[in-house]
């Protein structure tokens, strides 16, 4: 049992670090796979807390305004973007200071 619920709680992590990294500006130069996953590592351990229902922090804000979407987009698959509140996840993120355009496309999900 304990498995199954930490399974299920890393699923709905990473479900919603994605959807928090979707809106990096776009990049000038190419990003690493190296630098694609540690981007990815350090905005899940500082926005930990957004799946307790609690208000990004700021140095979950910080990680949300310098990752590539070139890096979490690839990852937002219709499964992903069924466990998470779109509506929610846009509006925390536009709280962080990211500007995110209506009917952002990222993966397989349209931001509102």
């Amino acid at each position: 049992m304990m498995m199954k619920s930490r399974s299920i709680s890393s699923v709905v992590l990473v479900a919603v670090a994605v959807v928090v990294l979707v809106v990096a500006p776009p990049m000038v130069k190419a990003v690493t796979s190296n630098q694609c996953k540690e981007e990815r590592r350090q905005l899940v351990n500082e926005c930990r807390p957004v799946l307790f229902g609690q208000d990004p922090s700021n140095n979950c804000c910080r990680r949300v305004r310098v990752i590539h979407t070139e890096c979490t987009c690839p990852y937002l698959t219709p499964k992903f973007a069924n466990l998470i509140n779109l509506e929610r996840t846009a509006k925390q993120i536009r709280s962080c200071g990211r500007n995110m355009p209506h009917n952002f496309k990222c993966g397989s999900a349209t931001f509102p």
